[in-house]
């Protein structure tokens, strides 16, 4: 698609909860572009917005069949396409037209990026005062490490989580999943949607979200964080097992497969020992003399 014919063309009927609401994706692999495909999965009409001659870089990623990159057709899902330079004053003047009918704005570049190409939250609240621009990268918008780059994994293990995640004589684990980019960029769109409830209900102006790729691990891992603070306590690597939690593993099954058992209350505890044969277990009375003690 051009971008000539990208504000022509007339839009489908969309269903879905968000059926009417106009976001423009200005991001990039996964976060930013990530947030947008939550939001039209649910109805929003998305123009997807990629540079010239080269696309998304999600584009080339695998797995790839027949040429085409799959985790591209999952990504770019539901969304209206057209490529746009942002950095030459044509491309930027067209981006501008397209702020004023828009809703969200989604960009997950470098901070100080947007602003360069003259973009800024309050440049474009200038041009339309209801927009919500929602900004995702490494470290935040503000703070010490604002202006470095940060990718995911780096975000992961900024975070601490590989820290006491895998086994305990071995090194910390890193997710097979961009994890830190999944994660921020469903913040990033709940964020967005807070935003569009509080200019419907309170005001009708928009607002900027800053989301940094490591803080929203932080909400997943917050009893760790609160434990240190209030305890001291620093949490291990235990492989499978949480000290919180038993049992709670992967056990592997007669056929050779392997299954993931968790009974994390009492009434489930005594399912799984009901389930299993072993009844007795479920009593308090009852511990075999192998079992060591809890260290509590």
């Amino acid at each position: 698609m051009t971008e000539s014919t990208a504000q022509r063309e007339s839009v489908l009927p969309r269903a879905g909860p968000l059926r009417g609401l106009r976001v423009i994706d200005a991001g990039t692999m996964i976060a930013g572009p990530l947030a947008a495909t939550q939001l039209a999965d649910f109805g929003a009409d998305v123009i997807k917005v990629e540079i010239p001659g080269v696309g998304d870089s999600m584009r080339h990623w695998a797995p790839v069949k027949d040429g085409h990159s799959l985790w591209w057709k999952v990504i770019g899902r539901n969304k209206r396409l057209i490529t746009l330079t942002l950095s030459k004053p044509e491309g930027q003047d067209i981006f501008r037209d397209l702020v004023r009918g828009a809703d969200i704005v989604i960009e997950n570049y470098r901070p100080g990026t947007f602003e360069r190409w003259g973009f800024s939250h309050a440049q474009l609240a200038a041009i339309n005062p209801g927009l919500v621009l929602v900004r995702v990268s490494g470290f935040g918008q503000t703070g010490p490490y604002a202006k470095r780059g940060g990718y995911g994994t780096i975000a992961e293990a900024f975070s601490g989580i590989p820290s006491f995640t895998g086994f305990p004589d071995r090194p910390p684990t890193l997710p097979g999943f961009p994890m830190a980019d999944s994660v921020a960029s469903t913040f990033a769109a709940m964020s967005a949607m807070f935003a569009i409830y509080n200019r419907h209900r309170n005001g009708g102006k928009g607002q900027e979200i800053d989301v940094s790729l490591y803080e929203p691990l932080f909400r997943l891992v917050e009893a760790q964080v609160i434990g240190f603070d209030q305890l001291g306590i620093v949490k291990q690597r235990q492989g499978n097992r949480l000290a919180e939690d038993s049992p709670r593993n992967t056990y592997r099954t007669r056929d050779g497969r392997w299954i993931g058992i968790s009974a994390s209350s009492q009434r489930t505890f005594e399912r799984l020992a009901e389930a299993i044969g072993m009844p007795a277990w479920s009593s308090s009375r009852w511990r075999p003399a192998s079992w060591p003690q809890p260290p509590y």
